[in-house]
């Protein structure tokens, strides 16, 4: 973190204890996001005249580049905030999450399935119930009738576009699952 902790209280008087528990989750912070330029927590408590104790309120700020993460921990009559250290770990689970929530935006990590190589047939034997697949990198494969899905093997000819699995430890370089670039083949 960039800048130290900010801690402020309100309605409230500070404790030393409670200023380190918020020190030692705040640094903890870092592990979901290196990135933390600030964190600021303010931990109040609101006064309600028909309540018996304090319930505690508590806002963490943290400023990554670009932006800025509010959490703000609204007691509500949340009965578990009449304790400072409760209402402190569910604000900062939920910055951690929402720390988390950036980085996978940051990162993009997005799952994306990387797609099959592609490849173009360019001998296919009917009556062998074999072919071979010319890849884009120049290698041919061979591939049987059982290895085409979601196509009518008897429609294949020569050219049309395919994506392959290539299977492992075949003698010679095989594909064990054929794809049809394009629905016109769906059989």
């Amino acid at each position: 973190m960039q800048i130290p902790v900010q801690i402020s209280f309100r309605n409230t008087d500070p404790s030393p204890a409670l200023e380190e528990r918020v020190r030692n989750r705040a640094a903890k912070l870092e592990r979901h996001f290196d990135r933390i330029m600030s964190c600021r927590v303010m931990v109040e408590t609101q006064h309600r005249h028909h309540h018996k104790g304090h319930l505690y309120h508590v806002r963490v700020d943290v400023t990554v580049p670009g932006t800025e993460l509010v959490v703000n921990r609204e007691p509500a009559e949340h009965h578990a905030h009449e304790d400072a250290y409760v209402a402190v770990r569910d604000a900062f689970d939920a910055m951690e999450r929402r720390l988390e929530e950036h980085a996978q935006k940051i990162r993009r990590q997005v799952k994306r399935h990387p797609q099959p190589p592609e490849g173009r047939i360019r001998e296919i034997i009917p009556a062998a119930g074999h072919g071979t697949i010319e890849t884009d990198d120049g290698r041919e494969l061979r591939f049987t009738r059982n290895s085409v899905v979601d196509a009518d093997f008897s429609k294949l000819k020569a050219g049309d576009r395919v994506r392959y699995v290539e299977a492992e430890g075949a003698e010679e370089p095989a594909a064990s699952t054929v794809h049809i670039v394009g629905k016109h083949h769906a059989g």
